[in-house]
């Protein structure tokens, strides 16, 4: 136990889903941490510095979080470099800046890397990590179809890696603690979930060739996707609405966070079916190139349904709620949940409690962070040393994902489909086409 880092492997070997109260190793909790204490500083870096990337420092910052940040790594030089100022100030140390993720890989002394690059690089950016002996934090999507899905799923297993998905509100406070009620049952039987997301986004510009913006790797930052020559607009944001080469839609934009609050209350795992209706409805000859407009139906086991409800460019506040949430139907009555209050109702719809959090989270604002955000990076870096158990192990959280992938490949072959709610298979044979993806040559993913 003399060398840190052999330490940290030992210890996280088995990690994730593990709680210490009788310890991996065998001992009590106490002395398992007397131990760790002196061995457990996590090094860490940060690969996409883009709107996510602020949601970062807090956590990193905590004395009791043990961590150094020693890389931030980004393919726009203007990203490292105004992370770097940030990051320096809120930590007192200036962390090593890189615009190639792979030599960050190289450096022996990085224990656990925190993936918030463009959705096309979740799965192959984790992978690399987990190969590389790296713990990994990705943010949502965990992946960008249904084969990653699985990949990243078996490669955390495979190179025994402590990997969270960046679904936050799992480690929201209140979002716990009306969860718990509803499960001990507060509203009876709960048999139907509506997730919800409201936004005005604006018209997006009809991309046009134009030379590579300076500063910028391109072929980098396009990686694992196929391979093209550069537009205007995309590589900041508006990848997510320029086709399916980069991004999964707002779907896997925003629809994962409400889906999974959505399923973790209803206690269901993956559908039975999916049923979509969904379109381009707003600035008709726009950029946009996919839905932002979509209604979505999964059926589950034991007649428990979950309804998405997602509008990129309506911000209409259709349930008097705010812009995101989920509302949970019980027999004997109903929830609604969001990232800063839940509201308790009986049968009759009378307010029965309304509690509102002292949290910080953002709504739909873009990047933010805030208490949940925080926590779940903190309960990532405690899942890591095995003293926690991880609130979104990615077998948990991959389940999530599998419904907004359905829920897009529903869309993009124009009807819904069954689902074996065991394997995760699409009884389709169209829809099945879409369960992996092409990859620049070179580039593919592989365990």
């Amino acid at each position: 136990m003399s060398n840190r880092r052999d330490f940290i492997k030992k210890v996280s070997a088995g990690a994730a889903g593990v709680t210490i109260g009788g310890t991996a190793l065998g001992m009590s909790a106490k002395s398992y941490n007397r131990i760790i204490g002196a061995n457990d500083k996590l090094n860490i870096a940060i690969m996409g510095l883009g709107r996510r990337v602020g949601a970062y420092l807090e956590p990193l910052a905590r004395k009791e979080s043990n961590a150094e940040l020693l890389y931030l790594c980004d393919v726009m030089e203007h990203q490292r470099v105004k992370a770097g100022k940030h990051f320096s100030e809120g930590l007192g140390y200036m962390p090593k800046l890189e615009n190639d993720f792979r030599k960050v890989l190289e450096d022996p002394d990085v224990d656990a890397i925190m993936n918030a690059t463009p959705d096309h690089w979740h799965t192959p950016g984790s992978i690399l990590a987990m190969q590389a002996g790296k713990h990994v934090y990705v943010e949502k999507p965990c992946s960008h179809n249904m084969k990653e899905n699985e990949m990243i799923v078996e490669a955390s297993h495979r190179y025994k890696k402590v990997v969270q998905m960046g679904n936050q509100q799992r480690s929201s406070i209140h979002s716990q603690d009306i969860i718990r009620e509803i499960h001990n049952g507060v509203i009876g039987v709960p048999y139907r979930a509506v997730a919800f997301y409201l936004n005005s986004r604006g018209e997006v510009p009809v991309q046009k060739a134009t030379a590579v913006p300076t500063g910028l790797d391109w072929e980098l930052w396009q990686g694992p996707a196929v391979h093209r020559n550069y537009t205007s607009e995309t590589w900041d944001y508006n990848w997510h609405w320029y086709g399916w080469n980069y991004g999964t839609g707002e779907t896997g934009n925003n629809a994962t966070h409400e889906l999974d609050v959505a399923r973790w209350a209803l206690q269901v795992d993956l559908p039975n079916s999916v049923y979509v209706e969904a379109g381009k409805r707003h600035f008709f000859e726009d950029g946009w190139e996919m839905y932002d407009t979509m209604e979505a139906t999964f059926k589950f086991d034991d007649n428990k349904v979950i309804n998405w409800d997602g509008r990129s460019r309506s911000g209409q506040n259709t349930y008097g709620l705010g812009d995101r949430g989920t509302i949970v139907f019980g027999s004997e009555g109903t929830v609604f949940v969001d990232r800063g209050k839940y509201i308790l109702y009986d049968r009759a719809g009378k307010i029965i409690r309304d509690h509102t959090s002292v949290s910080s989270e953002s709504g739909t604002a873009l990047g933010g962070g805030g208490d949940a955000s925080t926590a779940h990076v903190v309960n990532w870096f405690e899942g890591i040393r095995g003293n926690e158990k991880l609130r979104s192990q990615i077998d948990e959280g991959a389940v999530s994902q599998a419904m907004v992938h359905y829920a897009n490949t529903a869309y993009r072959i124009g009807h819904g489909f069954d689902i074996d709610s065991k394997t995760g298979i699409m009884y389709d044979r169209e829809a099945m086409k879409l369960w992996g993806r092409d990859y620049e040559p070179g580039w593919e993913p592989k365990l």
